[in-house]
C-alpha cells in the first residue's frame, strides 16, 4: 500500500483529496486542524492534530506523524489561509504574519522533517494560487505568501534533488474559503472578484480528480516549477 502526506484535510480540497486517495486504496497520513469525521471509517487513514499556525507544533505533529515511514509517493501541502480582501493598505502586519506562517512557514518546517526522517519522496505538490503571480487588487498577504511559497518550492527543490517538487495552482475551486472570503468581496473596489463570480469553477471533488490526473504531466516539467492547472 502507498503513502500519501496531505495538509489541511479538515474541509475543501484538502478533505476531497484525502477521500479521493483513501478510495483508490491508499494509505493517507494527514495533518489538520479539524478532524474530518466522514473519514473516520477509513482503516488506512492517519490523523494528527495540528495547528499550523503555532509554528512551534508543527515539527514535533509532522516528526509523531510520519516517523515510522519510509517512503511516500506524494505530498500535498494543501494547507493554506485566506482572509477578507481588503487593501493592503489596510491589512495589518499581524494579519499578514499569519498567512505567511501557514502558507510558507509551516511548509518549510513540513519538508525539513521529511529531509529529517530521510523519507524517500517521489513527489511533492505545493498548493499555490494564480494571486501569486497576478497581483490583483485586494489580496494582500495571500498573494506575497503564495508568491514566497512558490520561492520555497524552488529552493527547496535544488536540495531535495531526488525528490519531484511543483508549486501547483489549482484554478477556481469553490471551496469555504473562496465563498467566504471572495464571493462576499465589493466587485467594484476589487475588479478580480466580478471575474471570478462569473468564471468556471470546479468543486472541491472535481479538482482532486484533476490534480491526480495531471500528476504524470506534473513530473515532466522541470522541479521547483510554479504551473497553473489550467495551462496544462
Amino acid at each position: 500500500m502507498e503513502n500519501i502526506f496531505i495538509t489541511g484535510v479538515g474541509s475543501g480540497l484538502g478533505k476531497a483529496l484525502a477521500k479521493y486517495y483513501l478510495e483508490k486504496g491508499y494509505q493517507v497520513f494527514a495533518l489538520s486542524r479539524h478532524f474530518p469525521e466522514d473519514l473516520k471509517k477509513y482503516k488506512n487513514f492517519k490523523f494528527y492534530f495540528c495547528d499550523l499556525l503555532a509554528l512551534e507544533t508543527v515539527y514535533n505533529s509532522t516528526y509523531s506523524l510520519l516517523k515510522d515511514i519510509n517512503q511516500l509517493e506524494l505530498v500535498i501541502l494543501n494547507a493554506g489561509l485566506l482572509t477578507e480582501l481588503k487593501d493592503i493598505h489596510d491589512t495589518p502586519i499581524y494579519e499578514m504574519e499569519e498567512m505567511m506562517d501557514i502558507n510558507v512557514w509551516a511548509n518549510k518546517i513540513i519538508l525539513d522533517v521529511l529531509i529529517d526522517l530521510k523519507i524517500s519522496v517521489k513527489q511533492i505538490i505545493a498548493i499555490s494560487s494564480g494571486a501569486s503571480v497576478n497581483g490583483n487588487r485586494g489580496w494582500h498577504g495571500y498573494s506575497i505568501s503564495k508568491a514566497a511559497l512558490n520561492m520555497l518550492i524552488k529552493l527547496y527543490s535544488r536540495e531535495m534533488e531526488k525528490t519531484h517538487l511543483i508549486a501547483l495552482a489549482p484554478g477556481l475551486i469553490l471551496t469555504p474559503m473562496l465563498e467566504k472570503f471572495v464571493l462576499s468581496a465589493d466587485e467594484n473596489k476589487f475588479p478580480s472578484v466580478k471575474r471570478i463570480k462569473t468564471a468556471p469553477k470546479m468543486t472541491p471533488e472535481e479538482a482532486a480528480k484533476r490534480i491526480d490526473e495531471i500528476r504524470p504531466k506534473l513530473m515532466e516539467l522541470e522541479s521547483g516549477s510554479y504551473i497553473d492547472l489550467r495551462n496544462l
